[in-house]
């Protein structure tokens, strides 16, 4: 599981994808629990790029705004940069994920059962289970 996976950010859904139960959910785009849907991206990417002072891959042609190029480069002490240093060392990303940040956008399930009031909580998902719902989801799409 990597650091992004273990961070929480308030984000935009985007679209619903793929749901296990019924393929009416994602056609009316219905939110339940275990529906993998789209999110942006953005807010992951930002604190991403904070915690390790890396970028992460962008759309193609997108260069880094002068906002996020100061805060990459930005002169820190000695104490402060060993510790940047020391968390670029884990700041690997599966490349799948990284595909996916460079579309802007993310796979994701919803791990609770949303209400009325339009929240839904739950997580990126990365390795053997973004692979899976990968296949699936381009299954569906070739019928």
């Amino acid at each position: 599981m990597t650091e992004i996976a273990k961070t929480t950010r308030k984000t935009r859904i985007i679209d619903t994808v793929y749901n296990s139960t019924n393929n009416e959910l994602v056609r009316t785009k219905t939110l339940v629990k275990g529906t993998v849907i789209t999110i942006d991206a953005a807010p992951f990417r930002q604190w991403y790029e904070a915690h390790y002072a890396l970028p992460l891959a962008r759309k193609k042609n997108q260069k880094l705004s002068e906002e996020d190029n100061a805060i990459i480069n930005k002169k820190r002490s000695a104490s402060c940069q060993a510790k940047y240093t020391e968390r670029q060392k884990s700041a690997a990303v599966d490349p799948l994920l990284l595909e996916q940040f460079a579309t802007g956008r993310l796979l994701a399930r919803i791990s609770s059962s949303p209400g009325q009031v339009g929240r839904a909580d739950g997580y990126i998902l990365e390795g053997k289970e973004l692979e899976f719902y990968l296949r699936k989801i381009r299954a569906k799409k070739a019928k």
